[in-house]
């Protein structure tokens, strides 16, 4: 007889990290090559990926309560909205350029990691109280 889990299997979990570490490198690759200007073919589509990857990832992180499902169409439908708006401002003020985009989507990722950080309650920097 077989047993029906919710578990994921454990294929699928030692792989999520060594997932999680290419996304990494593919959007650390796109933004550097964005803000150093280089020709490459793979220049477009790894910047894409940054802007994609990096904003949905910070937005994530301050949704630790959701269903995965919903924490991943939020934090995409977010990644898409924090780009617009990234672009509506730097339009507006005449400012847009595809390095200073790059630059700004990363520096509100960080910012908004150390926000998700700071907030979270009980994680490894939380200090214990004694009684």
């Amino acid at each position: 007889m077989q047993t029906i889990s919710n578990k994921p299997s454990a294929a699928v979990t030692d792989s999520l990290p060594v997932l999680a570490g290419a996304a990494l490198a593919v959007s650390a690759v796109g933004a550097v090559l964005a803000l150093t200007d280089l020709a490459s073919p793979l220049r477009p589509p790894f910047t894409l990926f940054f802007l994609i990857a990096a904003p949905a990832s910070a937005v994530a992180a301050g949704l630790r309560g959701m269903e995965p499902l919903g924490r991943l169409v939020a934090s995409t439908a977010g990644a898409v909205a924090l780009n617009l708006l990234v672009a509506q401002a730097m339009l507006a003020t005449h400012i847009w350029s595809v390095r200073g985009g790059v630059a700004a989507i990363a520096g509100l990722s960080a910012l908004l990691f150390l926000l998700a950080l700071v907030r979270r309650p009980g994680g490894r920097t939380a200090r214990r109280q004694t009684l």
